[in-house]
C-alpha cells in the first residue's frame, strides 16, 4: 500500500509521498549531505521502493542488483558492499540533520538492522533549541559522524595561515601549563544529575561523572574541566568562555527503574546554548556489575565526543569553515591534518605539513602538533610523497618529531602513535609494537590509534589479533573509512579470501593512493582477472612508477614476515607483474 499524496489534515498524520520526495530533493541538493553518487542512488532507491509499497523487497540482494549492478550470484555474506554503503548513507543523513536539516519538516532515517527508510514529522524539538530530537542509541553505538567534506575544505583553507597567536596554554601530563602552546577546545563536564532520587543512583551519577572526566581527559586534543555545583538546586558554575574559543558543557541525567538504567547526555555550546549533540544509553542492571556499566557508559560518551572525527571535531570544523578566530589558528592546523588523513590526498599533504611546521616553530611545547608533523613525514615515505625534495630522509625527521612529542607529553597517545609508526617504518618492529601496546593501554577508546596499532600487528604477522582490531575500528570510528577498508582488504587477502578482499578494496574511496592499486593488482592476480589487473598496473606506471622500481623493498617495508611477502608477490606475478630477483 503506497503512502498518500494528498496533504495531511493535521501534523500528526504520516508524511505524504510528495512531502517525502521534496525532503529527499532537499537533502540531495544540500552540500551538508556529503555522500558519493552511489550512496545517493542507494538512498533514492530505498525511498522510492518504500513509497511504492514495496518495502518488503528492500533487501541487500535487491539493492546490490538494482543499485550496484551486481549479478544474480551476489552473496551478501561475502560481499559487504550494501552494508558499507548503508553505513555511509546513515552517516551522511546524521551529518545533514546536524548541520542543515535542523528545522526541516520531515526526518528520514534508515535504522540499523535493515535498509527500509523511516519517515517522521518533527513534532518535537529539543527544549529551547529549535533542534530535532536525537534518536536514542544503545550502549556502544555511534552517536555522531565526522564532517568529511567540511574538514577536507578546512585542510586546504588553513594553509594560508601566516601568523599564529602567542598566547595560549597546554596542560601536560604533569599538570604544568605552558605559555608556549595554543588554546584548544574546552569541555566542562558538569555533575550528572540523579532524577530517580535514590541513594544508589545518586552514587552512580557521581561516579559516572568522575569516570567520564577520566576517560575524556585521555584525549589530548581537548581540555577537560570539572564543573562545580554552587547551590543545592544543582546549578553549575563555570568560568566564562574566552571570546572566540570553543567551550562546551557536557550534561547528563541518570535514572533507574527496576533492572534498567538510562543515561541521557547532551553537549551544549556555552557561547549560545546550542545543543550540539544528545544521546541516550541503556544498560541492564541485573546483568553486570555497576562499576562495569559505569566504565562502559563513560567510554561510549568519551569516544563519541572526543575522538578524532567525533562530535567535537565536527562542531569545530563547521565553525572553522566560516571565519576562524585568531585563537583557533594553531588548533585549525590539527583539524586540517585530520581532513588530509581522511583522503590521504597528495594535493593537500604538503600544505598541511607546512602549516604544522609553522605551529611547532611558534608553539614548541605543543606535543600534538609535533606528533601530527611526524605522521606527515611518515606519509612521505609510505605513500612516496615529495621524495625528490632536498630534505633529510623523511624517516629521520619522523622519528625526531615523534620523539620530541613523546618527550613533551609521555601520555599523549597521538605522540605514541607517531612514534610507533616511525619505529615501524625504520624497521624496529618490536619497539614499535611495544609502543603501540602502551599507547592503547593509556587510551583504548581512541579508535584512530587502535586501528593503526592493529594494522601494525597484522603486518608483523599477528594477523588474527591485528585484523580483529582493524575491524573494530571500522565499526566504531567515523573516519577515515577508506584507509581501514584497504587494511581489511589486505587482511582478507592474507586469509585467502580473495573475493572478499576485492570487495573491501573496491568499497574504499582510496583511489588516488598508489598502494590501493598495488593491493588490487595482487588481488586481481589471485582471482585471474588479468584485464582489470593490467588496467591497475597501467595506473601505477603512469602515476607512481617509483613503486615499481624496487617493489620488493616497498613490500618488505610494510609486510615483515617473508612468508606473507611471498604470498603478496605471488598475486603480483599472477597479475603479470615482472618482479626482480629476491
Amino acid at each position: 500500500m503506497t503512502l498518500p499524496d494528498s496533504a495531511p489534515a493535521d501534523v500528526s498524520a504520516p508524511p505524504t509521498n510528495n512531502e517525502i520526495r521534496e525532503q529527499l530533493a532537499r537533502i540531495r541538493s544540500s552540500p551538508s549531505f556529503d555522500a558519493p553518487d552511489r550512496a545517493q542512488r542507494f538512498l533514492t532507491y530505498v525511498i522510492e521502493e518504500a513509497l511504492q509499497g514495496r518495502a518488503d523487497r528492500i533487501k541487500a540482494y535487491s539493492i546490490a542488483i538494482e543499485v550496484f549492478g551486481r549479478d544474480a550470484t551476489f552473496d551478501a555474506q561475502n560481499d559487504p558492499v550494501v552494508r558499507i554503503e548503508a553505513g555511509r548513507v546513515r552517516r551522511a543523513l546524521e551529518r545533514y540533520y546536524l548541520l542543515a536539516g535542523q528545522k526541516d519538516p520531515i526526518l528520514i532515517t534508515m535504522p540499523k538492522g535493515g535498509y527500509v527508510p523511516v519517515f517522521t514529522r518533527f513534532n518535537e524539538v529539543v527544549a529551547g533549541t529549535g533542534r530535532p530530537p536525537t534518536a536514542p542509541l544503545r550502549l556502544r553505538e555511534r552517536g555522531a559522524q565526522w564532517l568529511a567534506g567540511g574538514v577536507l575544505v578546512l585542510a586546504i583553507g588553513v594553509v594560508v595561515l601566516a601568523t599564529l597567536p602567542g598566547r595560549g596554554r597546554e596542560v601536560g601530563s604533569g599538570g604544568h601549563i605552558s605559555a608556549l602552546s595554543p588554546d584548544m577546545p574546552s569541555v566542562v563536564v558538569m555533575p550528572f544529575e540523579d532524577i530517580t532520587g535514590s541513594h544508589n543512583t545518586a552514587l552512580f551519577a557521581r561516579g559516572l561523572t568522575d569516570e567520564v572526566i577520566g576517560q575524556m581527559a585521555r584525549f589530548k586534543e581537548i581540555a577537560v574541566i570539572a564543573g562545580r555545583s554552587t547551590d543545592g538546586a544543582g546549578a553549575v558554575q563555570t568560568d566564562p568562555p574566552k571570546a572566540g574559543l570553543p567551550v562546551y558543557a557536557l550534561e547528563g541525567r541518570v535514572r533507574s527503574e527496576d533492572d534498567k538504567l538510562r543515561l541521557t547526555a547532551r553537549l551544549v555550546s556555552l557561547s549560545d546554548g546550542t545543543v550540539i549533540w544528545a544521546n541516550s544509553y541503556d544498560a541492564q542492571l541485573n546483568v553486570r556489575e555497576l562499576l562495569d556499566i559505569e566504565a562502559d557508559l563513560a567510554r561510549a560518551v568519551a569516544t563519541t565526543l572526543a575522538q578524532p572525527y567525533g562530535v567535537i571535531f565536527q562542531a569545530d570544523a563547521a565553525q572553522m569553515l566560516q571565519s576562524p578566530p585568531e585563537d583557533w589558528k594553531a588548533y585549525a592546523c590539527t583539524l586540517s591534518y585530520y581532513g588530509y588523513r581522511a583522503a590521504l590526498s597528495p594535493s593537500t599533504h604538503a600544505s598541511v605539513q607546512t602549516c604544522l611546521k609553522d605551529v611547532v616553530e611558534r608553539f614548541p611545547n605543543y606535543a600534538t602538533a609535533w606528533a601530527l608533523l611526524s605522521l606527515t613525514y611518515i606519509d612521505e615515505l609510505r605513500f612516496r610523497y615529495r621524495l625528490e625534495a632536498p630534505f633529510s630522509p623523511p624517516i629521520d625527521l619522523a622519528v625526531e618529531a615523534a620523539d620530541r612529542a613523546v618527550e613533551l607529553d609521555p601520555q599523549n597517545v597521538r605522540a605514541l602513535q607517531a612514534q610507533m609508526l616511525a619505529y615501524f617504518f625504520r624497521g624496529d618492529v618490536p619497539s614499535a609494537l611495544a609502543i603501540g601496546e602502551r599507547a592503547v593501554g593509556i587510551n583504548p577508546n581512541d579508535t584512530e590509534l587502535s586501528g593503526e596499532y592493529g594494522f601494525r600487528l597484522a603486518l608483523s604477522g599477528q594477523w588474527q589479533k591485528g585484523c580483529d582490531m582493524v575491524a573494530d575500528a571500522v565499526r566504531s570510528n567515523p573516519g577515515p573509512m577508506g584507509y581501514y577498508q584497504a587494511a581489511l582488504a589486505i587482511c582478507a587477502y592474507i586469509d585467502g579470501d580473495y573475493e572478499r578482499a576485492e570487495s573491501w578494496a573496491r568499497s574504499t574511496d582510496f583511489h588516488d593512493n598508489p598502494l590501493y592499486h598495488l593491493v588490487l593488482i595482487a588481488i586481481l592476480g589471485q582471482r585471474g582477472n588479468l584485464v582489470d589487473a593490467a588496467a591497475e598496473r597501467s595506473w601505477v606506471e603512469e602515476h607512481a612508477p617509483e613503486f615499481l622500481h624496487d617493489i620488493r623493498k616497498e613490500i618488505s617495508l610494510r609486510i615483515h614476515r617473508k612468508e606473507d611477502q611471498d604470498r603478496f608477490f605471488d598475486g603480483l606475478r599472477k597479475a603479470g607483474l615482472q618482479l626482480p630477483p629476491a
